[in-house]
């Protein structure tokens, strides 16, 4: 069921993948009619049957459709369960110190004035609830990301966090890693400096397009331009860790990003980005009833009618270099992502190959966002919702979180994908859109063809041997 494969240009080869197994090959034109064959239960000669054994032991063949499905439900389950990572993103606070015209908060005037912000208070209850998932969950490694809002206007909880969770985890033989998503205006080598001998991992940080597009997109509240000090930052410490670039794009911003890409290859910290990646700009339904032709429109879910329910917008991902999750590229605009995959690859800098997206960490137990007033939730973008708290630091029994972590518990839009090859590295799309688009988070939210248009280029950059 997870076989895809791509005829190659000018090669007389196909590249044939298993996105369950991950198994890739480059073989000659007749094997995939092999593989067409054996699902028919044809007779073979001796030198097919060898062929097909060795397709069999890279997962490229089952013994039947029943014993595939059921193969997939224990993945999930697995994923579900694992115990290896606990995985932690603390809200720190909700404010923010610019002003997006994009923003899905909407935190402008002074609505910014009444975000929420943890206090040094509920921070000691959220290292104490950290002890305990410790304590229960007994991981390897324990990944720590401060997100908001501008987590970064909040330094005290950040600085306390990070060092009472480096003490819990030193304590227990785990591995720390500290990722911050952050706009980048108060990304000094001081804070780096700081954060560093608690497992500072990765820093990520935003640039809308070239520096005119960026300042129009990701200005200051006072309208000020933000671009050459969010660059100077990232040059001071891009020698210290390791810096992730993520943008956010609309159909007029789209065809500035090479021209960024143009300015970030000639800089002298261009080889210590660990990667780039961007992602359509999300639009509220309610703030633009007209969304111009490009915008995603996403309804803004927030039971208060408040538009600071929730996380920054721009959230998606560590910045370590490593693959994040589905977060980095849910909501595709198809051909424009793959133009930007391309663009970004030609300058030779890394970026998701858009085929391994996910599962992502709401399909997983031990992954928990905590809000500034220490609630609980399954990933960032439900943090807008009240009611869809999955608990709270304190360990407050109520009814109604009960109900959302139950829901969540069972979640499984990928169920209803029937027969796709790429559930695995899907599992049904972004959750939060299925919620705020089509009113049911176990209803798939599908972009196939952009799985597709990724496969065709990672094809060809395996061929290649760039891969």
């Amino acid at each position: 069921m997870f076989n895809v494969q791509v005829p190659l240009r000018d090669k007389d080869e196909v590249f044939l993948m298993n996105t369950f197994t991950d198994a890739q090959l480059l073989v000659s034109p007749d094997v995939p009619e092999l593989l067409d064959r054996a699902d028919k239960g044809l007779a073979f000669t001796p030198e097919e049957c060898e062929t097909l054994e060795m397709l069999a032991e890279n997962g490229f063949l089952v013994q039947n459709r029943a014993e595939e499905r059921q193969a997939l439900a224990n993945f999930f389950g697995e994923v579900r369960e694992d115990r290896d990572q606990l995985r932690v993103t603390v809200l720190t606070t909700l404010q923010c110190n610019f002003a997006c015209d994009y923003c899905i908060q909407g935190d402008h005037d002074d609505h910014n004035l009444f975000a929420n912000k943890m206090s040094l208070e509920t921070a000691a209850k959220v290292a104490s609830w950290i002890e305990g998932r410790l304590d229960e969950v007994r991981p390897s490694r324990f990944v720590l990301t401060f997100f908001g809002g501008e987590p970064l206007l909040n330094l005290p909880v950040v600085y306390f966090l990070a060092e009472r969770a480096h003490a819990l985890a030193e304590a227990r033989g785990a591995q720390l890693l500290i990722n911050v998503i952050t706009n980048g205006l108060l990304l000094t080598p001081e804070v780096v400096d700081r954060l560093l001998p608690f497992g500072l991992a990765g820093v990520k940080v935003t640039l809308d397009g070239d520096k005119d597009t960026h300042n129009r997109m990701r200005p200051m509240r006072g309208r000020q331009g933000t671009f050459d000090r969010i660059v100077d930052n990232v040059r001071r410490v891009a020698h210290k860790v390791p810096i992730t670039v993520g943008g956010n794009f609309d159909e007029d911003s789209v065809e500035s990003y090479p021209a960024l890409l143009d300015y970030l290859r000639e800089q002298e910290f261009a080889d210590k980005l660990a990667r780039i990646n961007f992602k359509p700009i999300i639009r509220t339904e309610p703030a633009t009833p007209a969304a111009p032709k490009g915008f995603i429109p996403l309804t803004a879910v927030s039971d208060s009618g408040k538009p600071l329910g929730g996380a920054c917008m721009t959230t998606a991902g560590a910045g370590s270099g490593k693959p994040a999750s589905a977060c980095d590229s849910c909501h595709f605009l198809d051909t424009k992502m793959e133009f930007l995959r391309e663009e970004t690859r030609k300058r030779g800098f890394k970026t998701p190959d858009g085929v391994h997206m996910g599962p992502c960490e709401i399909h997983r137990r031990h992954a928990h966002t905590v809000s500034p007033d220490g609630s609980l939730f399954a990933c960032p973008g439900f943090a807008a919702e009240a009611t869809q708290s999955t608990g709270h630091i304190d360990g407050r029994h109520e009814s109604w979180r009960a109900d959302s972590a139950q829901r969540f518990d069972t979640l499984g839009a990928y169920k209803n994908c029937g027969d796709c090859s790429f559930i695995p590295v899907c599992a049904g799309g972004c959750s939060v859109a299925s919620h705020a688009e089509l009113g049911d988070m176990n209803t798939p939210t599908c972009h196939k063809p952009s799985f597709e248009s990724a496969l065709i280029s990672l094809a060809h950059s395996v061929a290649s041997g760039a891969a």
